[in-house]
């Protein structure tokens, strides 16, 4: 058994953090050792003393973030959010904490010198999606902590694991180090952002500052923490990431020149447009009649195919992947077209996509209200991979509207940005790797996350640096009610927030040992 936060005990027992401490101490004198523990044993003695002791505190921090709704989309909370967000930095040993203006909510810059050869640069997020009480169990500010069956104790709350609990453990990480009396093993330069979930409109202004961008020069890599682990403990490791366009489509009787301007008596439809129907059409002809492939001319025109060792990738992640587990995540019976297993992969990590979010037209409320909408929005994200940009793409639906007659509609783009990939032995993937498998977990390394983040910033000119996720540690429901994140493991497998931040600690060290990627990107 490696040395590690993950060491397993015999299945069926529960993971308490005091047994998680034990079974670490003693896996680390019966074990054979990976490089950075064998140079640092007491630091990593001290550092799991630290995580036991703080336990608590670090709930606490997690808690007082959650219960700070910071919601971009409804302008909700930002500033109270940033502001926070900035102490717990400084509380964490960060120098030159700066709020970083921009033409939206602000970013966040800091930085810790540690005095160490090698730099990492980290990206957060402070805001979080939209929630519906009433659609929750426990009320999504309110940061419970509550037993779920076959999970062990979580913190239930709109940001749980999306992405406030992964930070709060890499946090915990910071001030076990420090409470352990030990330098950080790397320099660090921080970045922040408050739009992530609005499509990151205005993130490059904050990358592009230049006084960050000359910190960020001096990186050998970008990571985002990340829960990483399935229900069972698996991982799951992404070379990059899908680039999106977020996008409103508004047809109007106004614009259109053609039906009502405002609402008016629906049995006007006898002898009127109707500008719903119009963005309905419209809506239609960028994908095929059963809604599954784009249609926009040219839009999928410079995807790039898998290479074959991508598919060697997808083809082992289908075969160690279960099938029927991610059917019943979903709550789905069949995938697009009934392919197979392997095929669906394929497509999550290779196709381009055009997706409805929602439509807003006319009356919604209870009952029937019997009018003509002089208005009609549809909300639309289109998913993108590498070879493919947002700008071209933005610029090909609008000109494939255009072309099929619904020129008038209005196209506006509200966040979005290209596709992001990393090459799999530059230092923050091959450090990753390292850990996961230090930790007795060999993960499934797939082509890019069908999903999206701004890693573009960091991946594409002029810094060119690898970036990617890590972490132990299991949450789930990000986007939706009821979002969750393990704080006390009941599954030997999966670590709680102690362990998650363990493999933090873990991976910074492995990151000041690694050597740089000979790929293109540092």
């Amino acid at each position: 058994m490696p040395n590690s936060s993950n060491s397993h005990q015999s299945k069926g027992q529960p993971t308490d953090r005091r047994t998680f401490l034990q079974s670490a101490a003693a896996a680390a004198a019966l074990t054979a050792m990976p490089g950075w523990a064998q140079a640092h044993p007491d630091d990593f003695s001290a550092i799991r003393g630290e995580i036991e002791k703080r336990h608590d505190e670090a709930v606490k921090r997690l808690q007082t973030w959650i219960r700070q709704p910071s919601i971009a989309a409804e302008n909700r909370g930002m500033n109270e959010g940033c502001e926070l967000m900035m102490e717990m930095l400084r509380e964490a040993g960060f120098s030159g904490v700066k709020k970083m203006p921009t033409d939206g909510q602000p970013g966040v810059f800091a930085t810790l010198d540690a005095g160490a050869p090698k730099t990492l640069g980290l990206y957060f997020m402070y805001d979080v999606k939209q929630a519906d009480p009433a659609e929750w169990s426990s009320p999504p500010f309110e940061a419970a902590l509550l037993d779920k069956p076959g999970l062990g104790k979580i913190i239930m709350g709109r940001g749980a694991v999306n992405q406030k609990g992964p930070e709060a453990t890499l946090l915990a990480a910071f001030h076990a180090i420090r409470g352990a009396g030990k330098n950080m093993p790397i320099n660090l330069v921080f970045v922040a952002e408050g739009e992530e979930e609005i499509g990151s409109p205005h993130f490059p202004q904050v990358a592009g500052n230049p006084e960050v961008a000359a910190a960020l020069k001096k990186c050998s890599g970008v990571f985002m923490p990340f829960a990483s682990q399935g229900l069972d403990g698996e991982v799951s490791m992404f070379l990059g990431a899908k680039g999106v366009i977020e996008c409103e489509l508004t047809s109007s009787g106004e614009r259109w020149g053609r039906g009502p301007r405002k609402d008016v008596h629906s049995s006007n439809k006898a002898r009127l447009d109707s500008p719903a129907w119009h963005l309905v059409e419209a809506l239609a002809s960028l994908v095929s009649p059963d809604g599954n492939d784009p249609a926009i001319e040219g839009y999928a025109a410079k995807a790039r195919p898998l290479s074959s060792a991508e598919k060697k990738m997808v083809g082992e992640a289908a075969r160690r992947m279960n099938e029927a587990e991610a059917k019943k995540l979903l709550g789905v019976d069949h995938w697009v077209h009934d392919v197979s297993w392997e095929q669906s992969l394929e497509l999550l990590v290779a196709r381009p996509t055009v997706n409805i979010e929602g439509l807003v037209g006319g009356y919604t409320g209870p009952g029937g209200k019997t009018i003509l909408p002089g208005k009609a929005v549809a909300k639309l994200d289109l998913r993108l991979v590498p070879d493919m940009t947002a700008a071209e793409s933005l610029a090909l639906l609008k000109a494939h509207l255009a072309k099929k007659g619904f020129s008038d509609i209005d196209v506006n783009m509200t966040g979005g940005y290209d596709p992001t990939s990393t090459p799999a032995d530059s230092a923050v993937i091959r450090a990753a790797t390292a850990v996961y498998k230090n930790n007795g977990i060999d993960p499934v390394i797939l082509p890019r996350l069908a999903g999206s983040w701004p890693g573009y910033v960091f991946t594409g000119e002029p810094l060119r640096l690898p970036a990617g996720h890590f972490g132990l540690g299991h949450g789930n429901g990000a986007h939706a009610p009821d979002e969750y994140y393990v704080i006390e493991s009941g599954n030997p497998r999966v670590q709680g927030m102690d362990g998650a931040a363990l493999s933090h600690a873990e991976y910074l060290y492995e990151l000041a040992q690694v050597g740089s990627s000979a790929g293109s990107q540092r």
